[in-house]
């Protein structure tokens, strides 16, 4: 098959290094070309997510899975705070 391609610059750059070794540039191009398409069809494994443990140096009594709470009842507290100053 016959086509017109506009290559990037260095994509012809490589193969112009290839071509420097004696061969056509039909060849260099099919082969490239090969080589490309053949690497795409295998499916490579995905790298294992791993996680690494901390200790939280959590204060006896403090439940972390209740975090939220926390969370909520500090924002409560400023909320408090404001509405009170805000009165004065």
């Amino acid at each position: 098959m016959r086509t017109t391609l506009t290559i990037d610059d260095d994509i012809a750059a490589a193969i112009e290094e290839r071509r420097r070794e004696g061969e056509p540039l039909r060849r260099v191009v099919n082969t490239l070309l090969r080589e490309g398409l053949r690497s795409g069809r295998q499916a490579s494994r995905p790298k294992k997510f791993r996680t690494k443990p901390h200790k939280l140096h959590m204060r006896a009594g403090f439940d972390p899975v209740r975090l939220n709470q926390s969370v909520d009842e500090l924002e409560t507290d400023a909320y408090r705070e404001r509405e009170v100053e805000h009165r004065r």
